[in-house]
């Protein structure tokens, strides 16, 4: 698997990332486990993680591994922070990425995690009552302090992440590092303004759900399977935006793709995210090992110069005033 560069910076990424977001709760420490050793069998290092993935059950998985199976040198590891539930009444969640919400959570992170460092540590959301100077002062202690290598945001527009990027460079250190965010076919609108301020700025992209939330592999053209994340009680909304009429002529554009390449839709989605210009890592979140077998089968497939075109123009954001300049 080939590694990159994140943005300015040092750290060297693997061109896919393994998420966890459902670890824990719908994939079980056994098939985590094969996973892991999947995914690094290929050559793969990033592995993506939050505090808020259920609830803390994703990274306390990662915390066994580490201290079992898994050699710690062997990973870039990335968590984020910044999401915070109240399970005062009814339960809910929101953004928090205040100072003392922020270092709370990443000190419980690492005891959840077994180690003694982050590569990577992200604000998850943007936190519309906390003060980008106050988030920036967190990540700057946490770097200061060891607990992590790197720092950045993800989910963050254009506008926030720059301004971040500035209050890091002002304080001197390694600035910011990184934004993480969904990139797919189905969801290309970082390409308006985020990606350019990055490739300004220095910062790397990562993006995440290249697979469009797994309906890019076509398992939802005739119905939802009842085992898939679309039937799930906790990812049934996350799935649901990308199953109306809309998003219908992407997927059959890839999955046409896919027959003439004569390989599987899955591979294709994958490969067109991977490679998509100015972005370093594409995070694939799988709820079997088999799923990700599936997945990292992508690896020797780069496609064809007029098949990404076509894709592209399938798909192609609209860019108006100002950003067509």
């Amino acid at each position: 698997m080939e590694h990159r560069r994140l943005g300015r910076t040092g750290l060297r990424v693997s061109s896919v990332g393994l998420g966890t977001m459902t670890w824990g709760r719908d994939t079980d420490e056994i098939e985590a486990k094969d996973q892991l050793e999947i995914f690094l069998d290929a050559g793969g290092t990033l592995v993506d993680t939050a505090a808020s993935y259920c609830e803390g059950a994703s990274e306390e998985v990662i915390g066994h591994l580490l201290t079992g199976t898994v050699d710690r040198r062997d990973l870039v590891l990335v968590s984020k922070a910044g999401v915070r539930t109240w399970r005062t009444g009814a339960r809910s969640t929101v953004a928090d990425a205040s100072r003392g919400t922020l270092l709370d959570t990443l000190d419980e992170s690492l005891a959840r995690l077994s180690t003694d460092h982050l590569d990577l540590w992200l604000v998850q959301v943007p936190d519309p009552t906390t003060p980008l100077e106050e988030t920036a002062h967190a990540l700057r202690a946490a770097v200061v302090t060891g607990r992590t290598r790197y720092v950045g945001v993800s989910n963050h527009p254009a506008w926030a992440s720059a301004h971040l990027a500035g209050l890091l460079r002002e304080a001197g250190g390694p600035g910011m590092a990184a934004v993480e965010v969904e990139h797919s076919l189905l969801s290309r609108g970082i390409e308006r303004e985020l990606l350019p301020a990055a490739q300004g700025l220095g910062f790397g992209v990562i993006g995440y759900a290249p697979l469009g939330r797994g309906v890019l592999t076509g398992k939802y053209r005739a119905s939802t399977p009842p085992d898939s994340r679309g039937a799930s009680p906790h990812l049934r909304s996350y799935v649901a935006p990308y199953l109306d009429e809309r998003h219908q002529g992407v997927v059959e554009a890839v999955a046409t793709a896919a027959v003439g390449l004569d390989r599987r839709p899955v591979e294709v989605a994958l490969a067109w995210a991977r490679d998509a210009p100015a972005i370093a890592s594409t995070i694939v979140g799988a709820r079997t090992p088999g799923q990700l077998r599936g997945a990292l089968a992508a690896e020797d497939l780069r496609l064809p110069v007029q098949i990404r075109h076509a894709l592209d123009e399938v798909t192609a954001p609209a860019i108006g005033y100002p950003e067509r300049f």
